[in-house]
């Protein structure tokens, strides 16, 4: 759950993503696990979920901390938090994030999703994979 007031917007990153809507200082923590608002969804029931709700989860949702055979989705702002190889967040405890500088209001927050998710890979944005399918078909108009 976010603990501090944030918004989401366009990115320069990536789709959407998650900006500060006020200052923040240098270690304050900006999100924890809260039951409330990160909802816990087991690993085998994927499976009998239909395909929209399968790509829903794969992009959305993380391993659990402490038992690997759950994933969490988060409800609120925190699940269009974009990843950064120099994020300006830490989540390395996994039950809590926090600024590692200051970060002024209106500035996108990024964490490095590998501090919670062992099992990430960087796959290609859908920006790119969508531009890349463009210039393959150039008997297509643009935007069509």
């Amino acid at each position: 759950m976010m603990t501090v007031e944030t918004y989401v917007g366009p990115s320069a990153i990536e789709g959407v993503g998650v900006f500060a809507a006020q200052d923040i200082a240098k270690d304050t923590v900006i999100w924890r696990f809260d039951r409330r608002f990160d909802r816990l969804i087991r690993r085998a029931e994927i499976g009998a979920a239909d395909r929209v709700l399968q790509h829903y989860l794969e992009k959305y949702s993380y391993p659990h901390h402490e038992d690997s055979e759950l994933l969490v989705i988060e409800i609120d702002n925190g699940r269009f938090m974009n990843h950064a190889l120099f994020p300006n967040t830490d989540f390395t405890g996994q039950t809590r994030g926090f600024a590692l500088c200051d970060i002024a209001a209106g500035e996108e927050l990024t964490c490095n999703y590998a501090e919670f998710d062992p099992t990430f890979e960087l796959l290609p944005s859908q920006v790119t994979a969508h531009a890349a399918l463009q210039a393959q078909r150039p008997d297509r108009v643009k935007g069509h």
